[in-house]
């Protein structure tokens, strides 16, 4: 376990799962997400980090263990209420819908009766789209789509973002030009970020890494503890480790 403070916002209690009700894919998870924290699931692909996400934003439902968000149990939640607590951006993105930007954040005001004082303009200004507002979802990038789709989040006000890979199949820009936008969240709103992700490079980003293989995880910690020679080796099978420099450089050595 882990945590930036002593609230914690989310947290699995001995949490297993299985897809097919036989062999434990989740195995008897325990860990506690505080609020405003930045946290990086890192594993190899089939590691179970999808898995733990989707249990996570009650898409999945445990086979054992408790899960609670806000120390209340995750299903207890109506889907609107929980909506307003926690937004879950998925790896693959179905957004090839004739909707503009502002049409696609406005949804995020769909669990509210009464308007928040945060407007889509806004939303869409703080993640650097207010040029593309009335553009089409469909002529944007990758990149801009999740940004998009973060704009919504704001809409919902939701202090819990979980997102799986969201860095996938991006360039290097963009690829940063998220890590800052959440980062900017995380500290200027306290938005506590959850995040899957694969590439070893981008882990010393956040300041705390959960390390997953098979259903478990095996460590947990800041980065500098878990991007040793002997995690990844763990962690990937592969004999390398991860330097960060003074300047912030990071170079793999072997």
């Amino acid at each position: 376990m882990f945590s930036a403070s002593d609230k914690h916002i989310l947290s699995f209690h001995d949490v297993g799962f299985s897809y097919d009700g036989k062999k434990s894919f989740i195995q008897d998870i325990s860990m506690s997400v505080a609020n405003s924290a930045f946290i990086g699931l890192l594993g190899a692909n089939g590691s179970g980090k999808s898995t733990i996400l989707k249990l996570a934003s009650g898409i999945l439902r445990p086979l054992s263990g408790r899960i609670k968000l806000w120390n209340k149990d995750l299903q207890t939640y109506r889907n609107r209420d929980r909506a307003k607590l926690l937004s879950y951006l998925p790896q693959f993105l179905d957004m090839n819908i004739p909707f503009t930007v502002r049409e696609f954040v406005e949804m995020g005001l769909y669990p509210y009766d009464t308007l928040p004082e945060l407007t889509v303009d806004d939303a869409i200004g703080m993640v650097g789209l207010t040029e593309y507002s009335e553009s089409l979802i469909t002529h944007i990038s990758g990149g801009e789509k999740r940004r998009v789709y973060i704009a919504m989040t704001l809409m919902q006000g939701a202090g819990l973002v979980l997102l799986d890979e969201p860095l996938a199949n991006l360039d290097i820009k963009y690829q940063m030009e998220l890590i800052r936008l959440l980062r900017d969240l995380q500290e200027n709103r306290n938005i506590t970020v959850v995040m899957a992700l694969h590439d070893i490079n981008i882990a010393f980003q956040f300041e705390n890494i959960l390390l997953i293989k098979e259903g478990s995880i095996i460590g947990s910690g800041k980065p500098e503890e878990m991007l040793t020679k002997e995690m990844l080796k763990l962690a990937f099978d592969i004999d390398i480790e991860l330097k960060k420099e003074d300047s912030g450089g990071i170079y793999i050595k072997y």
